[in-house]
């Protein structure tokens, strides 16, 4: 099976996970993935991921022509280092995101079930909360001996 390009999606690995953002342009997905990367995320694809499904779970890697380049808004094009891994949540940038979500929706992409989180996007703490999101709602690390 090759790879799908989800456009609009930025991922970032965290904790040998990886959170998508996704969003309209201009919604902050970089700005997101930025500040993760600050506290020690690595990026997976800014504004566009590949997925394909391996040993049943769904993995995110660098889009083929954009791997490693990061937009930084009033600076340009940024190289930096690249992961991959497991999906395991979708936050969904709206700024009309309920204050306190009664429950997670998921989202079938590829065949696998993702969780998918409304987010508010560019709070002062909007890397805090993602983490958190991420350790909430967000899918396990696969077993050791599973392949991601």
């Amino acid at each position: 099976m090759s790879d799908r390009v989800l456009a609009n999606v930025t991922g970032v690995a965290l904790g040998g996970r990886v959170l998508l953002i996704e969003g309209p342009p201009g919604a902050g997905k970089s700005s997101l993935a930025l500040a993760l990367i600050d506290r020690g995320a690595v990026l997976v694809g800014d504004d566009a991921v590949a997925v394909t499904v391996r040993d049943g779970r769904l993995v995110a890697t660098p889009p083929p022509n954009t791997a490693g380049l990061i937009e930084i808004r009033n600076v340009g094009i940024v190289e930096m280092p690249v992961a991959k891994g497991p999906v395991a949540l979708v936050l969904s940038l709206d700024p009309a995101a309920p204050r306190f979500p009664m429950e997670v929706a998921t989202r079938e992409i590829e065949g696998c079930a993702v969780p998918v989180l409304p987010f508010a996007p560019g709070d002062a703490i909007q890397a805090l909360r993602a983490e958190q999101a991420l350790a909430v709602h967000g899918l396990p690390l696969p077993k050791p001996g599973e392949k991601a």
